[in-house]
């Protein structure tokens, strides 16, 4: 029997997101409703709400989430009532030619739920990267439900949904950053901080923090960059270079997604470097490179889905590093709110006064 929730929806293009009732359905087959129990406030969100993915409003917003299994459909096996879980948007399907070549984190058919989440009215809502998780509860495909250990926090657990899996995964999975490597990270938000922190953890001898607020460059510092560079006074591309013996990084992590910034991440790294595109650009942006110096300088220019992660191997791994004291999730969390509070926490977002909000449930 369908219930009735209170969730997060933004109704139109840069219309201010509302609490409403939505109706979310008995899983269907392969389906799962899990009760939230926190879920970060990301950029990604803002983009649905501007209408910066697509224009198939109303969104119900929200994705980067840790809730508690509610009830699950027919064949579904791997997670049951009760089961504390991360929620992931990309769940694999395990049989298209990425799954079965073995590389399952670039898989080309991932699923959502089928049934869709309506309004009181019948309105179909458009979940936010297939999860909807500003709400009390929601309905995801089973696949989207990572098992991890019940004891950490949820508003801590829940970040790995997105913006943090995203940038740890970006400098371990997709930047193969190594021992001893040189990092630069363009745009210390919280992909980027997340970035750098995955660095650390590579063993990055060198990790240079470049954005145009000094707030961030400081907050940069705290999770392991060892330099620093405003941008906005000095040219990124030769502050890296001079901090890298002249030769640019071995890896160049791009977390804003703008093209001006890609380009000062294609110059920065070094011959035969690499640059990692994990910020997330909008449909109208285009970018112009020299071909002979995409050529001449080699190396490799990757965009960075999600971090390149499985959420079956990766999630419990960074829960398990984080409840070690290896590396400290909650640092991400600046704030916590009530569902009624996500309009403002944008505007927060947007002039950078938090790295993360979390909406508590």
């Amino acid at each position: 029997m369908s219930q009735q929730v209170q969730g997060v929806v933004a109704p139109g293009k840069n219309e201010a997101v509302r609490v409403e009732t939505i109706v979310i359905p008995d899983p269907g087959p392969g389906e799962a409703v899990v009760k939230i129990q926190a879920c970060g406030v990301c950029h990604t969100d803002l983009h649905y709400k501007q209408g910066g993915i697509n224009d198939d409003y109303p969104f119900l917003l929200g994705h980067e989430a840790a809730g508690v299994v509610e009830s699950v459909g027919d064949g579904v096996t791997d997670v049951a009532p009760g089961d504390f879980v991360v929620l992931n948007w990309r769940a694999v399907c395990g049989s298209c030619r990425a799954c079965l070549r073995g590389r399952p984190w670039y898989c080309f058919n991932t699923h959502n739920a089928k049934q869709k989440m309506t309004l009181t009215d019948g309105t179909e809502l458009s979940p936010a990267l297939g999860i909807g998780a500003f709400a009390e509860k929601t309905l995801v495909a089973a696949g989207q439900c990572t098992k991890v250990d019940p004891s950490v926090s949820p508003a801590v657990a829940g970040l790995l949904g997105c913006g943090v899996m995203a940038g740890i995964g970006a400098a371990i999975n997709t930047g193969n950053v190594g021992r001893g490597d040189s990092v630069a990270v363009i745009g210390c938000g919280g992909v980027g901080d997340a970035a750098i922190v995955g660095s650390r953890l590579a063993g990055a001898a060198r990790i240079i923090a470049v954005d145009i607020d000094d707030r961030k460059l400081a907050t940069a510092r705290t999770m392991g960059a060892t330099h620093t560079v405003n941008s906005r006074s000095t040219d990124a591309v030769e502050a890296i270079r001079e901090l890298t013996g002249g030769f640019g990084a071995d890896v160049v992590i791009e977390a804003v997604g703008r093209p001006e910034t890609y380009e000062q991440a294609f110059y920065a790294r070094d011959l035969a470097g690499t640059v990692v595109l994990v910020g997330v650009p909008t449909p109208e942006m285009k970018l112009e490179l020299p071909l002979l110096d995409v050529f001449g300088r080699g190396g490799a220019l990757k965009s960075s889905w999600y971090g390149d992660c499985l959420p079956s191997r990766d999630f419990p791994m960074l829960i398990d590093l984080h409840q070690q004291g290896r590396i400290d999730l909650g640092a991400f969390v600046t704030e916590t709110i009530g569902l009624g509070d996500v309009e403002e926490a944008f505007a927060r977002m947007h002039e950078g006064h938090v790295l993360r909000s979390v909406v508590m449930l």
